[in-house]
């Protein structure tokens, strides 16, 4: 890759640049987000519902020290395309050479404490009873693979803030292809079970790194070529790259949280099935927004980039555009999840007491799909910026400030279904909060930049 692809960030008709980087995010995000729909199906099929219950059981927690990757890579690619567009390249490769460091510092030092207090976290992670095992087989193993996992988030991130969305997709796609083999040899053919699910999850993570390694390393393709000198820790730089890769390691700490209590609530209320509900559920909600959460993704560089180069009014035109796309892509998501949810659920199971829950489930959690664009944009926008608190705040909103209370109080008054009303109350309520904020500081700040630029 040459400076070339960075510069075309701030030249480019934006509904072309929306395009050209949303559609490689979101295939990426489809690819690894039916990387987990198939692996459920699997998982479902030929070990059995309580194993679906298992694997999340498990995931928040291998999630959040990913997540630990996921957030410097963000934070640092925050950093890093506002650089490119103020032609510091100095400063893009000290940040990234940091992001590789502390990531690799971080992960680990989670990791061993994730081994050590193995029983105690899946215990309070509603993995009780029948769970309690398969989930304890599938979360050592998986553990294991967890920093390969954060170092190519790192990577993907970096991958796509200098310009490069197909490069991107590639580094989500391998991974979820490797996975898919993997289940199928070790699952299907060799009858390993939790172990074969796990040691399948662990093998993509490897494949993953292999390829964010072979691009940064082993050819030309990018911008960032760094050396050892790099990766010395630089206090400034740590500082400014925590300050906003916190705001994903909140959110991700908060589903943490979410999973937490959704996970215990719905085992005291309906045991081992409204939990094995949840988990379908919730892999729809990984799957199924993946244009939305595709265009939110090619939307962060584009925005980052131009306010970076002082080009407000193509920052304005790229939040517009990225709205109005990512809307009307909710909207069909919706379209279809409301029509279709018996059939979604029998892709996973034949258990009739799940099939007739999860249906119901689905109808009331994705019940605001369609408003979701401006609070994942919105929030989106502050954090390309480099603007950490607000960014921070609107991103608590929906789980933090909202779901978690409302999941706490309404179960108390209508009991499962106060679990499954949470959810697009919580979506109502934080749109609301992100558009006003998100309008006070287009009028604030963009409008009033873009009259003094010009």
């Amino acid at each position: 890759m040459t400076d070339k692809v960075s510069v075309d960030l701030g030249t480019e008709p934006i509904s072309k640049l929306i395009i050209r980087q949303s559609v490689p995010a979101s295939i990426g995000v489809l690819v690894m987000s039916l990387n987990v729909l198939v692996d459920t199906f699997f998982v479902g099929n030929w070990i059995g519902s309580i194993a679906i219950a298992a694997i999340n059981i498990v995931l928040p927690v291998s999630f959040f020290i990913a997540a630990l990757g996921m957030s410097i890579g963000i934070g640092g690619s925050s950093i890093i395309s506002r650089a490119l567009g103020a032609k510091n390249k100095e400063k893009a490769l000290d940040t990234f050479g940091n992001q590789i460091a502390l990531t690799l510092i971080l992960i680990t030092v989670f990791v061993c404490l994730g081994l050590f207090f193995a029983d105690e976290i899946i215990l309070a992670f509603g993995g009780k009873g029948a769970i309690f095992n398969p989930a304890k087989v599938y979360y050592t193993i998986v553990l294991y693979g967890v920093p390969f996992l954060g170092l190519s988030m790192v990577g993907n991130n970096v991958i796509r803030a200098e310009g490069n969305p197909k490069f991107a997709m590639y580094a989500m796609m391998i991974p979820a292809f490797g996975n898919l083999i993997f289940d199928y040899i070790l699952i299907n053919l060799l009858d390993q079970g939790m172990a074969g699910a796990a040691w399948a999850t662990t093998g993509s993570n490897v494949l993953g790194f292999l390829y964010v390694f072979w691009y940064f390393f082993l050819n030309n393709k990018t911008v960032l070529k760094i050396n050892w000198s790099y990766l010395r820790l630089k206090g400034h730089v740590i500082s400014e790259i925590a300050s906003l890769g916190f705001v994903t390691l909140a959110r991700q700490a908060v589903v943490s949280v979410m999973y937490l209590f959704m996970n215990n609530i719905l085992f005291d209320i309906g045991g081992e099935v409204s939990v094995t509900a949840y988990a379908i559920v919730g892999r729809m909600l990984m799957f199924a927004l993946f244009p939305v959460l595709g265009v939110t993704q090619g939307f962060l560089p584009i925005a980052g980039y131009n306010y970076g180069a002082e080009q407000y009014g193509r920052v304005r035109l790229s939040i517009n555009t990225a709205i109005k796309y990512a809307a009307i892509l909710a909207t069909i998501i919706f379209v279809l999840l409301m029509s279709f949810p018996e059939s979604i659920t029998r892709m996973f199971t034949q258990d009739p007491e799940v099939l007739k829950e999860t249906p119901y489930a689905m109808r009331w959690v994705f019940a605001a799909t369609p408003i979701i664009a401006l609070q994942l944009i919105g929030a989106a926008y502050f954090q390309a910026i480099g603007k950490a608190k607000p960014a921070l705040f609107l991103t608590l909103t929906r789980q933090g400030f909202f779901f978690i209370p409302l999941i706490l109080i309404l179960p108390k008054f209508y009991g499962e279904l106060g679990v499954w009303m949470s959810f697009p109350i919580s979506d109502v309520l934080s749109t609301i909060v992100t558009g006003y904020f998100l309008r006070r500081e287009i009028k604030t700040d963009l409008i009033k930049k873009s009259t003094i630029t010009t």
